[in-house]
């Protein structure tokens, strides 16, 4: 009898980003009777935070997040997947990324991970109290003018709706090496957001989009808009809170539509240092492909990253046609920058915007805060 291979992964703690792994590694054993995949769970700051060096001597699969893969390139720590032998799964599932989703995870000319969740900034709205989202900002600053807008605003949720905001507009975000943003640039963008947030509940300068989501869901006097906030379908399905979330596209500003959202979601990657590579790889193909993704990865509280998931009918009549009112949004969000130093930036940077929306700094200095911070990143 062969010797059962067990693998150890890293997830993050959510039932979204935990459930899955634990119904497709049971599947998995279920197709490969001498493999055993256990999943462990960390928090989401940790999961945004934590270097990937620290957990690649424990564990054979990681569900990573894309700004770190500057800094996997030059440690090593990753298995690189975009082996011969997997050319012909690799475009397969490049053809069928939702947005960039697929390409977050390629540097210097490799595939570090493979994207299982595709995410961005979306808009959230409680159906019962309002029949359609806005579609501009304008819009929403009428509606925030009722107290009814809220969005999370902790510091890395502030910085990446700064970042939607200046791409949205087409302002250059650290295209340059010697500078974050034209400062006319910053200054339009932190005047729109510290406008809006003095319409708003301060507890959302406290909250991520899952608090929002919880509040704006299970309070019947909570919050009925959220412009931005990254979309979680659990949410807008039957059942998982009193009242369902529906999810559309992004609020743009003026004629420009939902583009320029920072693309998040996470991918599956390998560490370089498993014993069991070639399994785990195994699986990280099976579980990003097609056919898992809009079938048990959807169905066990998964938000697929692959498309052929995002246009079934089934998977979109489960959450009130999340994929399709978000698509658009999807397909044209942006991709921050993943330069190894990018993440002591995006530190940084959350809390000076953050710090900027609370009052504490003036736009000025915030302005010249991010500048260093961005240029001592970069050296």
């Amino acid at each position: 009898m062969a010797e059962t291979v067990r693998l150890r992964g890293m997830t993050w703690d959510h039932s979204r980003g935990y459930d899955p792994m634990v119904a497709t590694s049971n599947r998995f054993a279920e197709m490969h009777p001498n493999v055993s995949i256990t999943w462990e769970k960390r928090s989401l700051q940790a999961f945004a935070d934590r270097p990937i060096e620290d957990m690649a001597g424990d564990y054979d699969l990681m569900v990573i997040d894309h700004p770190h893969v500057g800094e996997v390139a030059r440690s090593g720590n990753l298995l690189a997947l975009d082996t011969p032998e997997r050319a012909a799964e690799l475009e397969a599932l490049s053809a069928q990324s939702v947005g960039v989703s697929h390409r977050s995870y390629e540097f210097d000319g490799r595939q570090w991970a493979l994207a299982i969740d595709a995410a961005t900034p979306v808009a959230a709205f409680r159906q019962d109290q309002l029949n359609v989202a806005p579609t501009r900002w304008s819009e929403v600053m009428e509606l925030a003018q009722s107290g009814s807008v809220a969005f999370a605003l902790i510091p890395i949720n502030a910085l990446m709706t700064f970042f939607g905001l200046a791409r949205n507009m087409d302002y250059a975000v650290a295209e340059d090496p010697g500078l974050l943003i034209e400062r006319e640039h910053g200054q339009h963008i932190l005047e729109l957001l510290r406008e809006i947030v003095g319409l708003m509940d301060a507890r959302c300068l406290t909250l991520d989009p899952i608090g929002v989501l919880e509040w704006m869901g299970r309070a019947a006097d909570g919050p009925i808009y959220a412009p931005f906030g990254y979309g979680y379908t659990n949410y807008s399905r039957q059942g998982y809170c009193r009242f369902p979330i529906t999810f559309a596209d992004a609020p743009g500003i003026g004629d420009n539509g939902p583009r320029g959202t920072a693309i998040g979601g996470t991918g599956i990657a390998v560490s370089a240092s498993s014993s069991h590579s070639d399994i785990a790889a195994q699986y990280a193909f099976w579980i990003a492909g097609a056919q898992c993704q809009s079938g048990l990865y959807f169905a066990s509280g998964g938000q697929p990253g692959n498309a052929v998931a995002w246009e079934d009918d089934g998977c979109n009549a489960a959450c009130r046609n999340f994929f399709r009112n978000t698509r658009q949004t999807l397909e044209t969000a942006w991709l921050r920058p993943r330069y190894d130093g990018y993440m002591r930036l995006q530190d940084r940077a959350g809390d000076i915007v953050h710090e900027c929306l609370r009052g504490d700094i003036g736009i000025d200095a915030a302005l010249d805060n991010l500048q260093s911070a961005y240029l001592e990143t970069r050296s």
